[in-house]
């Protein structure tokens, strides 16, 4: 490996590209660029804090923040001292935050602002290892023992005064083998665990990554899905700075179409839910049209389709196709790629299955998505689809320093030095999803097809099985529903029952517009709920889905969900994957009424 740690990846910057923008953020409405020095220079000052601390290598510090750049300054700041940082997604409770802040043991924490002030709190009294809170965001009033963020830079430049080498000598001390961070997985059911990674995983994933991955110092970066998760945390954090690239980070999720503009990232990084809502626009935006520009629009994406799908299989592409290709991009595909920036190189989807469908329609738009596979336990990437070898619905081949293997049960396999240590202070789970082999057990169910791309089809734990003995793969299913029109999120039920039923979530603006059509106005989700023709509205869309689906496998009946699935009301985790028990368990009488037919 290049570096022995992460630490010494990001102050190495400080003298190969010392000039050279690393990070942008929006303040006072403009955006600031910050040098790799300054960058490296904030971050020694902060690590110097730490140190007056007497935080030293393996304690633990936490971080209660959405995206900024001291998140990222305080990540590697840790970590030059051998320290591990423990990110906790700022959507949690009061009593999530308390578990991991003491399963942890961590002895400085940080927050954002007042309303992690609040929740913290609230548990503040059994947090007895946590030496010094800080706020970054912090209310005018500032009780004991808080202290605004100033406070412990100040303190690592006075300490910088008397050690001046203190924090550049540290980090000679860490090793690949050390640890790096404890992620607690956010997890469908259970509590929370954390898994260890070290140093080496993530170096070892950054390089097999980027061994196949075209990521250069020219590329820009926008930053918006949370750090605290693996996938931005390694690819728009470590794997960026290895190369030098610059990151934006965005103001929030609801600006993110605006900073695209004013950024102009060359790559983005992003869950399915993204590409999912902006299909759903395109398409709902089209339908909204002239029937001439439906048309247009339509050849448009058929032409897209046929070019992209030669360039997938290797095929020459005729001078009629090329030409015809170039005509669509003149009068459709250049008004999509200008939404976002005008020069991204690709996308990169991960955290959850992206719909062969969507992936096709970006990439023939000339918006190619390569999509990949993970785990946090993985550091996280397993496998990339690639700019020239890539398959639609599959998550691409295994990235060179990894091993996949299907087991016979068809669970996916995986063993390499992206590896993690274990799960913290929990030695039976580690041993269960470890084997002595060192193959790690993702619980996914998947298979490699003749070309070596691994295809993923559920969650072991998530497969339905009917009471007639069918299996049936839910996740592809809610996926089909979820890129219809007028559905935004889909639960599939079924298991151990005659029949498959669906829990469905109406996409709230395309109903909204569909109800204006009616000469109807409505102003809420309940409202929607309550509108005459959903049911049937709905219906048509389940039905275009059961079309392309075995019989075992249809929706047979549905209900609508009370309210969206959300994090704040537990039905979603922070990565937004569906909690299912949760969900089943709320809908419980509602789903037996569907089955008393």
């Amino acid at each position: 490996m290049r570096y022995q740690s992460l630490g010494e990846m990001f102050f190495d910057k400080r003298q190969s590209m010392p000039d050279k923008v690393g990070y942008m953020f929006k303040e006072g409405g403009k955006w600031r660029n910050v040098t790799f020095k300054e960058a490296v220079d904030w971050a020694e000052r902060i690590s110097a804090g730490f140190a007056s601390f007497g935080i030293k290598k393996g304690d633990r510090v936490a971080l209660i923040s959405p995206n900024r750049i001291e998140w990222a300054l305080c990540d590697y700041a840790a970590m030059a001292l051998g320290a591990l940082l423990v990110p906790i997604y700022p959507s949690l409770l009061s009593e999530q935050i308390g578990y991991i802040l003491k399963d942890s043991e961590a002895k400085i924490l940080i927050i954002a602002d007042e309303l992690q002030l609040q929740k913290v709190d609230e548990i503040r009294s059994e947090l007895n290892l946590i030496k010094g809170f800080f706020v970054l965001d912090p209310p005018e009033k500032l009780e004991e023992p808080w202290q605004k963020f100033d406070a412990l830079t100040d303190k690592g430049k006075a300490f910088l005064e008397k050690n001046p080498d203190y924090v550049t000598d540290e980090i000679k001390k860490v090793k690949p083998c050390d640890w790096a961070t404890i992620i607690y997985t956010s997890g469908t059911t259970g509590e929370p665990k954390g898994a260890v990674l070290t140093h080496g995983n993530f170096l070892s994933n950054v390089e097999g990554s980027l061994s196949i991955l075209d990521v250069y110092s020219e590329d820009q970066f926008l930053s918006f899905l949370p750090l605290s998760h693996i996938f931005e945390r390694m690819a728009g954090h470590f794997l960026s700075n290895y190369q030098g690239s610059a990151v934006a980070y965005a103001e929030s999720i609801d600006t993110v179409p605006e900073n695209m503009l004013e950024i102009r990232p060359t790559i983005m990084i992003s869950v399915p839910r993204l590409y999912e809502k902006i299909y759903s626009r395109v398409m709902e935006s089209v339908e909204m049209g002239s029937p001439v520009k439906r048309k247009i629009f339509y050849w448009a994406v058929g032409v897209g389709k046929k070019y992209v799908n030669r360039i997938m299989k290797k095929q020459p592409i005729p001078l009629p196709l090329s030409v015809q290709y170039k005509l669509a991009s003149k009068l459709v595909f250049h008004k999509m790629q200008d939404r976002f920036g005008g020069r991204i190189r690709f996308f990169v989807s991960g955290g959850a299955p992206l719909s062969a469908e969507i992936a096709e329609f970006f990439t023939a738009a000339g918006l190619i998505i390569l999509e990949g596979y993970g785990l946090t336990e993985t550091s996280p990437v397993i496998s990339v689809n690639l700019l020239d070898n890539f398959k639609f619905g599959t998550v691409g081949p295994p990235i060179p320093n990894v091993e996949v293997k299907i087991a016979d049960d068809g669970e996916i396999l995986t063993r390499g030095p992206h590896i993690m240590v274990g799960y913290f202070k929990k030695e039976a789970e580690t041993k269960e999803s470890i084997d002595d082999e060192g193959w790690f057990h993702t619980g996914d169910i998947g298979l490699l097809d003749e070309d070596g791309f691994l295809k993923i089809t559920d969650r072991k734990k998530n497969i339905i099985v009917t009471s007639g003995g069918k299996n049936i793969a839910p996740q592809p299913i809610e996926n089909a529903l979820a890129t219809t029109q007028y559905i935004e999120q889909a639960v599939v039920i079924g298991d151990k029952r005659k029949y498959c039923t669906a829990i469905i979530v109406p996409a709230f603006e395309s109903v909204k517009n569909w109800a204006a059509e009616q000469g109807k106005t409505i102003d809420s989700y309940g409202d929607m709920l309550k509108l005459d023709g959903l049911k049937e509205l709905i219906r048509k869309e389940i039905d275009k889905v059961n079309a392309g689906l075995a019989r075992y496998e249809t929706i047979k009946d549905f209900i609508f969900a009370r309210e969206p699935f959300s994090i704040e009301s537990g039905e979603l985790t922070p990565s937004l994957k569906v909690k299912r028990r949760v969900v089943e368990d709320e809908y419980h009488d509602e789903i037996e009424e569907m089955y008393k037919l």
